[in-house]
């Protein structure tokens, strides 16, 4: 594709990425992932089977959001070779319809880059959830643990009333249910505040993603102001064309909007009927969040999605 004045080489960062540097590429990208969807059905099919059953369900949901952004980057790719394809195809046409052609394949071809950049941030949101899933694998033990003290006393309180080891472990259970306690308590404040910060992230990429796609298609219909659509007689010339400079600075001023574009500049707001007293989404201050690795206070250790049990 002739990708004339896409100023795509060695550009300056974009005001968006200044304002919210870009994450690290997707880790579900160039995977096994096959247009027959095995893996996809592998994936889904599989999850939520093994690991703790306390972030057997999350588990599900971080799997399920894998194929959700490997779908993406499908679509992604086949963006990508139809852009090329449009070019190619207006190569062989009038002046007008050539020139036309190939600009709308720049532009579709962005289209498919912002894709790539949709799939690097959405996955923020889904590491995020999988940290929740992590910290609910580590609290899975201490469930057990307490379970496992409790189903002992009564069973010796059944069997053995008398048991020395009765008193011995109703004092284990004591740690047992303290150490408890601060693990869930640890888990519900873990949760919410990475709960939020995974949805931030998803419904920010969602925003940029949605404006920089609607500012491509308004550039888009600019340019198919320039094609002269007006039936000919036959022997009839059409006029020359004369729209290059025209759909140039089209594609200029597009590349220059989507540069510009930063979150703080979105058109589209929420209108609530209720609200906090406390909230005002106009007036919110933006915040940042580290996705944090996981912390572990028990042995489950998970690789790519999967538990895998410590080994002495």
């Amino acid at each position: 594709m002739h990708r004339t004045y896409s100023l795509r080489n060695s550009r300056a960062p974009t005001a968006a990425q200044i304002q919210s540097p870009a994450p690290p590429p997707s880790s579900t990208k160039n995977r096994f992932f096959g247009k027959g969807g095995l893996a996809n059905s592998l994936r889904k099919n599989t999850a939520g089977a093994f690991g703790p059953e306390l972030s057997r369900k999350l588990s599900q949901l971080v799997k399920i959001e894998k194929n959700v952004l490997r779908s993406i980057e499908v679509a992604a790719n086949e963006r990508r070779d139809a852009a090329r394809q449009l070019s190619v195809w207006g190569l062989e046409n009038d002046d007008d319809v050539s020139d036309i052609t190939d600009k709308l394949g720049v532009l579709i071809y962005e289209m498919s880059e912002l894709d790539d950049q949709f799939i690097d941030r959405y996955d923020q949101y889904r590491l995020t959830v999988k940290s929740i899933r992590d910290i609910e694998g580590s609290v899975q033990p201490s469930r057990d643990r307490k379970a496992k003290i409790t189903d002992k006393i009564a069973y010796l309180k059944y069997k053995d009333p008398a048991s020395t080891k009765i008193e011995i472990l109703e004092q284990e259970l004591v740690r047992a249910e303290a150490e408890s306690l601060v693990a869930e308590a640890q888990l519900s404040n873990i949760t919410r505040s990475k709960l939020r910060a995974a949805f931030n992230y998803q419904f920010d990429s969602v925003v940029e993603h949605s404006e920089k796609l609607a500012l491509i298609a308004g550039y888009g219909k600019a340019l198919l102001e320039l094609l002269d659509d007006s039936p000919v007689t036959p022997g009839e010339t059409r006029p020359a064309y004369d729209g290059y400079e025209a759909s140039k600075q089209i594609i200029i001023d597009a590349e220059t909007a989507l540069n510009e574009w930063t979150l703080d500049s979105a058109q589209v707001k929420p209108s609530l009927s209720l609200r906090h007293a406390d909230y005002d989404y106009e007036d919110e201050e933006e915040e940042e969040h580290d996705v944090e690795e996981p912390h572990h206070t028990g042995e489950q250790q998970w690789v790519d999605d999967e538990p895998v049990h410590a080994t002495a």
